[in-house]
């Protein structure tokens, strides 16, 4: 390919990772199995409606007014728009592209000093590490930016330059993405500082060389509609005392083998056959990384992404550096590029719905009263992303920031099965419903409650309703009957029919109908 060299052309090894996340991305259901996906989409829905930045929360039942911070607004308008394209189809092959996109940059690094066996076999761990966080939500969109990022630095390192001016650009976007940006700044500090020692001959000249960059690169951090608050706002979420009860917040669970067990051990197999030497300004920050992420799971992502950046170099001189990488030529990337076509186009050719789930109890829903959908209602936190985006109004959902402490400590209360803390909140919000997981501690407190009865429950989702908010006695076959037709957002979501979603038809233990049908009582347990 004449005026293509072949070190700009990408490496065999890494497409075909690129290709396989994306295919495996494209198809695998566990991408959507995050709440909160639904409640940015609906975040990002309102935005493109009304063609301006959420200010404050006009979704809940129970804090509509409050002032938020939508620090991720950019990926969440992006979402919203790839979901309005194409259904949930479009927003999985927005996603798969960024996971194939985060191989694809993290390999073409890896290839350049390592074998094809062992860019292979990094890029595999790499997988592993970030497999739980690989998931429909806006730091996924951020993670390619972080590794480009890093790679610009690395490169401007290798060749002891200043780093490019377009960097601030970058910081730009990542900064209207994901409130991840603010590791861009400290990774920028860190090779500056490395540089700086590097050059300590000469100080004046590599603060000359790294200055405008970083000065650029700072004012670019500030370039959102948020300002000040887009710095301060991520830092005072990691002081939030509620952040335990999110289980990604917490520390990383050694108790059975799992991914980052894994990684680690393999990593230090490796290092140690060997006696890999890490530069001792880029170990600092290794091990700072790690420690985020056995401080806090969702830092995973970030040390999978950084761990390999940081110790190819290392790895390559403690092993031997590859010969010569096998790079695509002409025919290899129109091949490369078929191949995504057609795993994208099998992709769209078999439309992607949202059965129920852990955090999607479509079933459930379903099965709600018409004349309570719009009323309070106190669900689960996984919940309150589905509840948003189909037009209800939760209790909570994933904005954890935006709820703070105190509200988070009560619904921790209530979710524990304070009976006290119950009764405030289904007074004080006027709560005349609930849709609660079925091994929650609430269930059986409501089964038995006075007033109340439960009305539906299947393996994902239990629905109760207060009996006086009922304003006749309901039948399954009234509420069919009553449903609107789908509208065209209806059908997004994956409604079809009147009483049916993806398919799904009212459990049999609901088809009760009669002259007078009635639904199941608190002691009758649907056996769908």
């Amino acid at each position: 390919m004449r005026g293509f060299p072949a070190a700009a052309r990408p490496g065999v090894v890494p497409a075909l990772a690129a290709l396989v996340v994306f295919a495996i991305l494209a198809f695998h259901p566990a991408l959507l199995n995050d709440g909160d996906t639904y409640w940015h989409l609906a975040a990002g829905g309102w935005m493109l409606d009304h063609g301006r930045l959420l200010d404050r929360d006009v979704f809940s039942a129970t804090v509509t007014g409050q002032p938020w911070i939508p620090l991720e607004w950019l990926s969440e308008v992006a979402m919203a728009g790839a979901y309005r394209l194409g259904g949930w189809t479009g927003v999985i092959l927005l996603f798969a592209a960024a996971g194939a996109a985060l191989v694809g940059l993290v390999g073409s690094r890896l290839s350049r000093v390592l074998p094809a066996t062992g860019t292979a076999a990094t890029l595999a761990l790499l997988f592993l590490l970030a497999a739980p966080s690989l998931l429909a939500r806006p730091h996924l969109l951020a993670l390619p930016l972080l590794a480009g990022w890093t790679l610009a630095l690395l490169r401007a390192r290798d060749e002891d330059r200043a780093p490019p001016l377009w960097l601030p650009l970058l910081m730009v976007a990542w900064a209207n993405l994901h409130g991840s940006y603010l590791f861009g700044l400290l990774l920028f500090g860190v090779f500056g500082l490395e540089a700086l020692i590097a050059g300590r001959a000469t100080p004046l000249k590599v603060i000359g060389a790294w200055a405008p960059a970083g000065l650029l690169t700072l004012a670019a951090a500030f370039a959102t509609p948020h300002g000040l608050d887009g710095v301060l706002h991520p830092l005072a979420l990691t002081r939030m005392r509620s952040l335990p009860m999110i289980t990604e917040w917490r520390p990383v669970d050694f108790s059975t083998f799992g991914p980052v067990e894994a990684a680690l051990l393999v990593t230090l197999l490796v290092c140690l056959l060997k006696g890999v030497r890490v530069p001792v300004v880029r170990l600092l920050l290794l091990l700072f990384v790690l420690h985020m992420t056995l401080e806090h799971q969702r830092h995973q992502a970030v040390l999978a992404v950084l761990g390999p950046l940081l110790l190819a170099e290392p790895l390559a001189e403690a092993y031997g550096r590859a010969g010569g990488r096998a790079v695509l030529g002409p025919r290899g990337l129109v091949a490369a590029a078929l191949a995504f076509a057609v795993v994208a186009g099998v992709r769209i050719a078999l439309p992607a719905q949202r059965p129920d789930g852990l955090n999607t109890p479509v079933t459930a829903l379903t099965h709600l009263p018409p004349e309570l959908a719009q009323r309070p209602v106190l669900n689960t936190y996984g919940f309150g992303g589905w509840l948003m985006l189909t037009g209800h109004r939760p209790f909570i959902d994933g904005r954890a920031d935006m709820y703070g402490d105190a509200f988070m400590q009560r619904y921790d209360a209530i979710t524990r099965g304070n009976q006290q803390a119950l009764s405030q909140a289904l007074e004080r919000y006027g709560v005349d419903w609930t849709l609660l997981r079925p091994d929650e501690a609430l269930v059986p407190i409501l089964d038995v409650r006075p007033g109340w009865r439960r009305l539906y429950a299947d393996r994902w989702a239990v629905l109760h309703v207060r009996e006086a908010a009922l304003a006749t006695p309901w039948s399954l076959e009234r509420d069919l009957i009553a449903r609107p037709a789908p509208t065209s957002a209806d059908r997004a979501l994956g409604v079809q029919s009147r009483g049916q979603v993806n398919g799904i038809e009212p459990s049999p233990g609901c088809r009760r109908v009669a002259a007078r049908c009635s639904v199941p009582r608190s002691s009758e347990r649907d056996r769908a």
